[in-house]
This record gives C-alpha cells, sequence and structure tokens, in this order.
C-alpha cells in the first residue's frame, strides 16, 4: 500500500482531513472543484471551544489560524422587543486557553490552505469529481486520480455521497433562508466586544457581533417557505427586500451601513446519512452530516471529523478497519448536534402567539437549565483523540 490518499474537496472539512492524513503518515492530494482564485462563500463563522481544541489536536496554533479572529465567549439573546432573555456561554476559557473564536469565513479557509501549503499537500484545482471507482477518482475534464484512501469532503451536495449510497437522503430546507455583511466602518449603540448578540425579532432572526476595528459583522435568518432560486435576487433587490423585512429595527441601520450584502443562501441540514464509508471511500464534514448553522457548529464538526479519521488511521492499519471505527466514533456526536441545530433552526420561524409565549417563558427555562452548569457542555468539552 503506498498509502496515497484522494481527498474531495478543498474547504474547510478538505483542507483540515488533508493535514490529519498527513500527520497520520498518508500523502493526500486535494481535489478542488472550484478554480483558483474563486474563494470561499459565506460571510463569517463562530469556531466554538471545541472547534479551536480540534485544531490543536491537528497539530495547529490557534493563535495563527484564528489571528484576524476575535473571541466571542457569549451570546447575549434578545427578544422581539429588544428585551434581553438570556445570556449564553460559549463555552470555555479551557484550561489550554481555548476560546470560542468568530472570523471571516474567508479568513478561515485561507489560513488552512496555508498550512496545507506549508505541508507541501498538493492541491489541484478546476477538479469537479463526475463518479467513482473503486478509489479511483474520475473528474469532468478527464483527469483521474487513484489512491488507497477517498476522502469525500466535498459539501452538502455531495457527489461523493451520491457515488457510495445512490439511496443517500437529499438536502433538507428548513425553511429558512441566509445572509449576511459587514458595516463599512464603525457604528453607533453596538454591542460592547466579545458579546454576539442575537434577536428574534419581528419578522426575522438578526445577529451581530462588533469587530476590534469597531465595524459590524451581522448575518439574518429570513424565513421562507420555499428556498430562493438562482438569480432570483439582484443585490439590490435583495437588499430592498431586507431593508423592508427588518424595517424599524436596529438591524436595518446596519444593513444600511454595510456596502455589500452577501446571499442569499438557502438553510439545509442532512437527516441521518445511513452510508458514512466502504472499504476505501469515506465521507468527512458537511458531506457525512451537514447541520444547521443554527447549531454554530458546522465548521468545529468537520475539523473533529478530521481528528478522528486520523487517529483512526494510525490505529488500524487495515483501511476498512479504520473507517469503520473512525465512524463508530462520530456518528453519534455529530447526529445529536444536527438534531439540536434542527431544534434551533425551527425557535426562528414561529407564528406571533408562539413568538410571544418563547419570549416570556424563555428566562426562566433557560435559568432553570443551566441551573446545574452549562447543558451544552457536552458540546464544548468534548475530548478528542490526541486533544
Amino acid at each position: 500500500m503506498t498509502n496515497e490518499a484522494v481527498v474531495i474537496g478543498g474547504g474547510i472539512a478538505g483542507t483540515a482531513t488533508a493535514i490529519a492524513l498527513h500527520r497520520a503518515g498518508w500523502r493526500p492530494v486535494i481535489y478542488e472543484a472550484a478554480e483558483r482564485d474563486a474563494g470561499e462563500r459565506g460571510v463569517f463563522v463562530t469556531l466554538a471551544v471545541n472547534g479551536v481544541t480540534a485544531l490543536r489536536a491537528l497539530g495547529l496554533d490557534p493563535a495563527t489560524v484564528l489571528a484576524r479572529g476575535f473571541a466571542t465567549p457569549v451570546i447575549a439573546l434578545h427578544g422581539a422587543s429588544g428585551r434581553l432573555l438570556a445570556e449564553v456561554p460559549l463555552g470555555g476559557p479551557l484550561p489550554d486557553g481555548s476560546v470560542s473564536t468568530t472570523i471571516r469565513r474567508s479568513d478561515l479557509y485561507s489560513a488552512l490552505r496555508a498550512e496545507v501549503t506549508a505541508r507541501g499537500i498538493p492541491i489541484e484545482y478546476g477538479a469537479r469529481l463526475t463518479g467513482v471507482s473503486g478509489a479511483v477518482a474520475e473528474f469532468a475534464d478527464g483527469r483521474t486520480a487513484r489512491g488507497d484512501l477517498l476522502v469525500g469532503a466535498d459539501g452538502l451536495h455531495s457527489r461523493t455521497r451520491e457515488v457510495l449510497d445512490p439511496k443517500a437522503p437529499a438536502p433538507h430546507y428548513l425553511g429558512l433562508l441566509n445572509t449576511g455583511g459587514f458595516t463599512d466602518g464603525p457604528v453607533r449603540d453596538a454591542p460592547p466586544p466579545g458579546v454576539m448578540r442575537m434577536s428574534f425579532g419581528r419578522r426575522a432572526f438578526f445577529g451581530w457581533v462588533t469587530a476590534p476595528d469597531g465595524s459590524v459583522w451581522w448575518f439574518a435568518n429570513p424565513p421562507r417557505r420555499r428556498p430562493a432560486e438562482p438569480g432570483e435576487f439582484t443585490p439590490d433587490s435583495w437588499r430592498a427586500y431586507l431593508l423592508e423585512l427588518f424595517a424599524g429595527e436596529p438591524a436595518a441601520d446596519l444593513i444600511r451601513a454595510s456596502s455589500e450584502v452577501l446571499g442569499p443562501w438557502n438553510t439545509r441540514d442532512l437527516r441521518r446519512v445511513p452510508v458514512w464509508h466502504g472499504e476505501r471511500i469515506v465521507l468527512t464534514g458537511d458531506a457525512a452530516h451537514a447541520v444547521a448553522p443554527s447549531s454554530g457548529q458546522g465548521a468545529s464538526m468537520a475539523l473533529e471529523d478530521a481528528v478522528v479519521l486520523g487517529h483512526s488511521l494510525r490505529e488500524n492499519r487495515d483501511v476498512p478497519a479504520a473507517l469503520a471505527a473512525y465512524a463508530a466514533a462520530r456518528r453519534p456526536r455529530v447526529e445529536k448536534v444536527v438534531v439540536q441545530g434542527r431544534r434551533s433552526s425551527s425557535s426562528k420561524v414561529l407564528g406571533p402567539v408562539r413568538a410571544a409565549l418563547r419570549d416570556a417563558t424563555l428566562p426562566a427555562i433557560m435559568r432553570l437549565l443551566h441551573r446545574n452548569g452549562d447543558p451544552q457542555a457536552w458540546i464544548f468539552e468534548h475530548r478528542l483523540p490526541g486533544a
């Protein structure tokens, strides 16, 4: 066996997986469908402390990878009236100093890709997967790639997942759109640094946080029965849609202060994926278990996958046994996170009566849930092999 690995997808999951494989003695090559200068879609992510711990377990220095981010250890949750309902910790700081960090998605992506390049791991661009035969990948431009292992890190709409199991579930639309942006500079009445402020709003969920330079990073989840179609909105019509949706709320001022409004994207997750691996094919990240953005765990789960897959391949010389061990270790945890994310998403699309009931009862519920410690400690304090 040559220990050559083909990694399909060069996003967060793919780059992290390639690093983990390299540390485990494999020779990975990343095949990315996009062209070299395509960049990474999305606004920003908050990497919870378990994601920061996963970076350390991959042999990466969080201070380097997350250098362009900033600490956000607390969520302040507000009701439609603006009333503070609860303050929720995002885990940490842990004994190793880990703390939840907010970073532009493109900056996290670029930092991980730089780590890949520093390790001499090749990246092939413009490689759109069309099929898999054994552990041989076939691409739209006629290229093929052969390895002893093929990793599908190709996201929510994974072609690898379709090849591995033609009956695999399709992504499920959650009834929410996703959008966001960055103000062009400091704004008045911005939340204090370190606090991610979130509001259920009168008509849509909105979140915003102040960066160290005083600008505000924000996102919104407008409810919508049907997904947005490609080309349905222009940048101007989407901005107008949001301004009408948030008329009379602080969110509208932040949207006006942002020269570019990104999105919309359709918010989806995956129901249980029955098949994660074959003899020499395995899925990681969103390809295996896409979680709703409401969970705040998408990037962290992908990083954890990479750590566990690398560990399993070090511990098991037999590749099929290693892949089975990886799936057995990861499936229970990520499926629990998927359920929690779906539940959080559903709370954003309540009618007026149910929303009023939620705002009235949530403070007491949160106090009850936190009386014996953080109920999400099982997420944040998860122990990884080698961490």
